[in-house]
């Protein structure tokens, strides 16, 4: 497998940002770092500098924006309603294979 030879490169704020967003009560660092295209390590490392000072930090520490506020609640809310349509998908899916294999089942006899 060949060597990555272009980086990205994150400005601080960026990287400040996703340790907030990843420090969020009920967000998993995981999905944070999947989101936003990083790999989780990174995200890791992000903490870690974040903690020691290494990274700027925003005026006022853990605090997000109203705007982004609302957006990591719609997205919640989003991702919530997509899981639940996933779910009932699966059941009809269920639901339509047990209906024609019962009707296989009563025309064979």
């Amino acid at each position: 497998m060949a060597r990555k030879t272009k980086y990205d490169s994150y400005d601080d704020r960026f990287k400040a940002t996703a340790v907030e967003l990843g420090a969020l009560p009920g967000v998993k660092a995981i999905d944070v770092a999947e989101i936003l295209e990083i790999h989780p390590i990174m995200l890791y490392r992000w903490k870690k500098e974040y903690r020691d000072g290494d990274i700027m930090k925003k005026q006022a520490k853990g605090i997000l924006e109203t705007e982004e506020k609302s957006e990591l609640k719609r997205l919640r809310k989003m991702e919530k309603k997509h899981k639940e349509l996933l779910m009932k998908h699966d059941l009809l899916k269920k639901s339509i294979q047990f209906c024609s294999d019962l009707k296989k089942k009563s025309s064979s006899s």
